[in-house]
């Protein structure tokens, strides 16, 4: 038991340590701190708005049809209402869980199978990494929002067909991040001497090269999560993407086109939404980048906290 506990203390006061550098770092830049509370509030509003406001949200109500933003009509049209008097406001909270799900789901099936894909091509090398990178090629060859155009004529347009179509167009994104990332740490001094001693493949992989390779792969993930948002927008916007009742900010932006010469805010508060959730993500990826390249941390160690 003595060595149990010796040894479990200074692993949880590490893991402390760690987390409170990773806070501080965060703190000093006031930027990434802005996004991460904006974040934290799109996370609270897609956890709890359907549960606290999703009747409210699909109530229609003609009187009060594409209502300007006001308090006239209580606190929830202070957004507006659309063009079947539903409030704004409450279906900005709804709508975040089917944009949340939908953007988070397409980047971990795409991470998840470009990533695994990357591995087998860099660390094997051989015809089947050669037949991997055509396969990319081919991908990449066509316009992502194209070929999300073509499968989703061809399927019925529908939030797992849509997250289908997204993760396999940014597949190859990983694979090729992945792959270059592999070529390049497996030929590190660490790695050899692993070899050396006898590590197995998949302890070569797991232990020694992932670890190196995961937090560019990390930060890939967070900018796609924003670019996922602007295309599920793009497919919303062309009507192939999530199709009613269900609905998604860029679903309310696709319905508000029609009304922009006179009920501006049905397409501008989704449209703002997405734009301040994809420049947050891009914020708090830009400081995940620096966190964990030591090159480049001593940009945000160099500020001064601003209780200093």
């Amino acid at each position: 038991m003595e060595n149990v506990t010796s040894t479990t203390v200074p692993v949880r006061k590490t893991e402390r340590t760690s987390l409170r550098q990773s806070l501080d770092l965060l703190w000093r830049d006031k930027f990434a701190v802005a996004a991460v509370l904006f974040l934290i509030i799109v996370v609270l509003a897609a956890l709890l708005g359907p549960y606290l406001f999703g009747q409210q949200s699909n109530r229609i109500n003609l009187l009060t049809r594409n209502a300007a933003p006001s308090f006239a009509h209580g606190w929830a049209f202070v957004l507006g209402a659309d063009a079947l008097g539903r409030p704004i406001l409450l279906r900005l909270f709804v709508g975040a869980q089917n944009t949340i799900i939908l953007a988070v789901s397409a980047v971990i099936l795409s991470m998840i199978v470009g990533t695994a894909l990357g591995f087998v091509a860099g660390y094997r090398n051989d015809w089947l990494g050669n037949v991997i990178l055509r396969v990319a090629d081919v991908l990449m060859s066509f316009p992502s929002l194209l070929l999300a155009l073509i499968v989703l004529y061809v399927l019925t347009p529908g939030i797992a067909n849509v997250i289908l179509v997204l993760a396999i167009t940014r597949v190859p994104i990983y694979l090729r991040t992945a792959r270059a990332e592999v070529l390049e740490v497996r030929e590190r001094t660490f790695v050899t001497a692993a070899d050396i001693m006898g590590a197995s493949t998949w302890r070569l992989v797991w232990r020694h090269i992932r670890p190196a390779v995961m937090p560019t792969l990390v930060t890939i993930a967070t900018l796609e999560i924003a670019f996922v948002m602007l295309a599920e927008s793009s497919l919303s916007f062309l009507g192939l993407g999530i199709q009613a009742p269900q609905f998604t900010w860029g679903a309310m932006v696709a319905q508000g086109q029609s009304y922009l010469g006179t009920a501006w805010w049905v397409a501008f508060w989704p449209g703002v939404a997405i734009t301040l959730t994809a420049m947050s993500l891009n914020l708090l990826a830009n400081w995940v980048r620096l966190v964990s390249d030591p090159v480049q941390r001593w940009r945000l160690e160099a500020k001064e906290p601003s209780h200093d």
